[in-house]
């Protein structure tokens, strides 16, 4: 028995025959009709990705500045993520440091009130002298959701009388991270590879690896990719660490989505095409209802078209003597007609404007446009609801979203914090304490002793209550059956230090105690005053 290769024509024996298994029947399949034209290509996370970075970068900030849901979807996430900022609360390792709690309480004290004298003035932290570090968390996290990535470039000033530290960190934007030219780097087209003649290691779109794929350090250009400017480019390599210290001397601040991946994506990037198109049709549709609100008379006259009709509004404003009093959107062309709301115009003779009467808005506008947002939604990992800031379904189905959403808010807060917070904390308490400023004995001599000296919390926003009674209420069972600790329920619910509130809560019922217990003994215990028959009180 034999039968017909399709693919080759030749006639083949019917053993040879390939058999359908698994997949070659399913999303593998090359025969069934649906799957025939889907043949995709991929290579290496560089060139899918890196390649394709510039493209995305510049279509991703457009869509922020000009698409109300991207700049919704960046928002929000810098909103539930940062909100005001994530706030130090020192967190060290007093078993491994063998440290009393009143101690360990008293040194976490003293170093928080050191890094608010630093990280709350823009003069103390930034290297631009723009933003404090509460600032530079909002602007680092918008910058990586809408580039990809961002980098926070370690710099050292000399201490001032108001500011006794040498740290000032640099926001780097990921454009300037790319290949030297002189390795290989092209702004356009845009070639991203390249090897470092000097040290012989591989450069991906401006990070350098070794032969293990370690990064080792980062290129970056003086100037932006396109940027109109007299200077020059010049190139700084920024190793990764420093040699003796091991601390960062620049951080990355990215999230991966595939292995051996070195440079960021935008966050929008899985929605680019859907975020522009319904950009484009809500422009569409505004455009055709205001043309359609536009109620233009058009008077064809056959004697002297010049001559404007008594009770008729002309078309536009009359030139003034002052041009620049005129309409800005005025036309000089005779040949172009303009208009606007109650507008009469004259046209020439044997001229005529025939209009359609297009139903706007249509009626499917609306279905239409939450059902795209509903996708674009689930691919930024935000429900509909936090979106669109819309809550008009019922209590379950709002919570439900708002704890969906909150899912992917704290995930994304902990990337920040590993990525950005601990370490420049980190690299500030090294030189608190190299500088004297804070006592930390064995800091330096072994890393389990350092990690247990720089032991932290960063307290943000926490998730908003719709019904706080009940949560409350559930609160209080999860404490009594041991499911949850006090300190985890204030953490969560405001953000706050448990040990703190008792403090503050003893020291106010001391106060209300002094305040009131004169007041109380007196209504109390003293007797009234007697008065005697014609007597003075």
């Amino acid at each position: 028995m034999y039968y017909q290769d399709k693919r080759t024509g030749l006639y083949l024996p019917e053993a040879d025959r390939r058999m359908a298994k698994g997949y070659s029947e399913a999303g593998a399949s090359r025969t069934r009709r649906s799957m025939k034209g889907f043949n995709p290509s991929s290579g290496s996370p560089n060139e899918d990705i890196n390649w394709n970075n510039g493209s995305l970068r510049k279509r991703g900030r457009m869509l922020y500045m000009s698409s109300p849901l991207a700049t919704s979807a960046i928002n929000t996430n810098r909103t539930k993520v940062i909100g005001v900022g994530l706030s130090l609360q020192s967190s060290i390792n007093r078993e491994v440091l063998g440290l009393s709690p009143e101690a360990a309480k008293e040194w976490q004290r003293r170093t928080e009130a050191e890094w608010h004298l630093w990280a709350d003035h823009k003069a103390h932290c930034d290297a631009i002298g723009m933003n404090n570090f509460d600032a530079l968390q909002q602007l680092a996290l918008v910058s990586w959701l809408m580039s990809g990535d961002v980098f926070a470039l370690v710099k050292r000033y000399k201490p001032t009388t108001s500011c006794p530290y040498s740290l000032r960190i640099h926001l780097v934007e990921a454009d300037r991270i790319a290949t030297p030219s002189e390795f290989g780097g092209v702004t356009y087209p845009a070639i991203t590879d390249g090897k470092n003649t000097t040290t012989g290691n591989l450069i991906y779109d401006g990070v350098e690896v070794d032969a293990d794929g370690m990064v080792v350090a980062y290129h970056i250009r003086s100037t932006y990719p396109y940027q109109v400017t007299g200077r020059e480019t010049q190139w700084t390599r920024v190793e990764a660490y420093g040699p003796r210290t091991g601390l960062p001397n620049i951080m990355q601040i990215m999230s991966s989505e595939r292995p051996d991946q070195y440079r960021g994506v935008t966050y929008l990037a899985q929605v680019i095409e859907p975020l522009l198109q319904l950009r484009r049709y809500t422009e569409s549709e505004l455009m055709a209802a205001l043309v359609q609100s536009f109620f233009t008379a058009w008077v064809i006259t056959e004697t002297n078209p010049s001559e404007i009709p008594f009770n008729e509004v002309g078309g536009g404003l009359i030139p003034s003597q002052n041009p620049s009093d005129d309409d800005d959107n005025q036309s000089d062309d005779e040949n172009e007609y303009e208009m606007g709301p109650g507008t009469v115009l004259h046209l020439k003779e044997n001229e005529k404007v025939q209009f359609g009467s297009p139903n706007i808005p249509s009626t499917g506008f609306d279905t239409f446009v939450k059902t795209f947002c509903k996708l674009i939604g689930a691919g930024l990992g935000i429900p509909y609801d936090v979106l669109v800031k819309e809550y008009n379904a019922s209590y379950s189905a709002a919570r439900a979203a708002l704890l969906d959403a909150w899912e992917d808010f704290r995930m994304r807060r902990k990337w920040f914090i590993d990525d950005f917070c601990q370490p420049i904390y980190m690299t500030w308490l090294s030189e608190a304490v190299a500088r004297g400023r804070i006592n930390a004995p064995g800091f330096f001599g072994d890393p389990l002793v350092r990690a247990a000296w720089c032991g932290a919390q960063w307290i943000g926003p926490v998730q908003g209550s719709l019904d706080p009674k009940s949560e409350a209420q559930a609160a209080v069972i999860q404490i009594q059956e041991g499911l949850r600790s006090r300190e985890q329920i204030t953490r969560e619910t405001g953000g706050g230090d448990f040990e703190g509130n008792m403090e503050r809560l003893k020291r106010e019922n001391e106060l209300l105690a002094d305040a009131k217990a004169p007041l109380g003994a007196q209504a109390v215990s003293a007797p009234l005053p007697s008065v005697e028959p014609g007597g003075n009180e």
